[in-house]
């Protein structure tokens, strides 16, 4: 157990040293919020919609702690190139101690990234229905960045440069984005686009956030936990497995 503690909190302490990648990786979700939460506002209205920013500000919230989660796993690509972690996996823990500690770190430092775009939102006119919802908003978070960076760590486990792990990432993380309807609502798709929507595990967290945070969910929060506690599990599965082939 203290190897898990270790190498969470190596995590942690990497993210706090980072100001400039922190301030960096707030640019997406602003340009979303403003481009899209009040570039779109006026046409969601119309629609009899409602606010659009209180509705796409639980995606954007979702979008950027799926980033910092799922690209937490680049980490491991670093430990491998400059020979951090082959110092790790030789020192007498299991390696299921290692990649449950470096998977928990990067979903930690994706919830602290998620609460700074929380706060942006905040300042940007978005407002939760209640304040007695956030610890439902925390549990989600949890998930989602649970499920994202024990992807991200099975899929760093399986390669050997930056540049492939790069090429997977934006093959793979941009569909999970904008097919999890962060920007569009659940209803009315055509039957293709339902089917995908509800494949993608970021769908059940964006949905339960918007749920949490406006009372607006397309699923129940029954169905939105399981199918996220579900997924997590079956990815912490599958990086374990990896992160114990990795060849040093």
């Amino acid at each position: 157990m203290s190897a898990i503690y270790i190498l969470w909190l190596r995590e942690l302490k990497r993210y706090s040293r980072s100001r400039a990648q922190i301030f960096a990786s707030l640019g997406s979700p602003l340009l979303y919020l403003i481009a899209f939460g009040f570039g779109l506002g006026p046409v969601f209205q119309k629609a009899g919609q409602g606010s659009y920013l209180q509705f796409v500000a639980p995606g954007v919230i979702g979008m950027s702690v799926l980033f910092a989660s799922i690209f937490s796993g680049i980490g491991l690509l670093w430990d491998r190139q400059f020979g951090f972690l082959k110092e790790t996996l030789v020192a007498p823990v299991p390696r299921l101690h290692i990649m449950i500690g470096r998977t928990f770190g990067g979903a930690t430092t994706a919830i602290l990234q998620g609460l700074l775009v929380l706060i942006v939102c905040l300042f940007a006119g978005f407002r939760p229905a209640h304040i007695a919802t956030l610890p439902l908003v925390a549990l989600f978070m949890v998930l989602i960045s649970v499920v994202f960076a024990a992807l991200g760590t099975a899929i760093g486990s399986q390669l050997q440069n930056m540049q492939g792990f790069q090429l997977i990432m934006n093959f793979l993380v941009m569909p999970i984005f904008f097919l999890s309807g962060a920007l569009f609502p659940l209803t009315g798709l055509p039957k293709a686009l339902a089917v995908a929507t509800r494949i993608d595990p970021l769908t059940y967290g964006i949905d339960g956030l918007r749920g949490a945070f406006i009372e607006t969910a397309h699923f129940s929060m029954a169905t939105d936990i399981a199918v996220l506690a579900v997924t997590a599990c079956v990815f912490l599965m599958l990086g374990a497995r990896a992160f114990a082939k990795i060849q040093i």
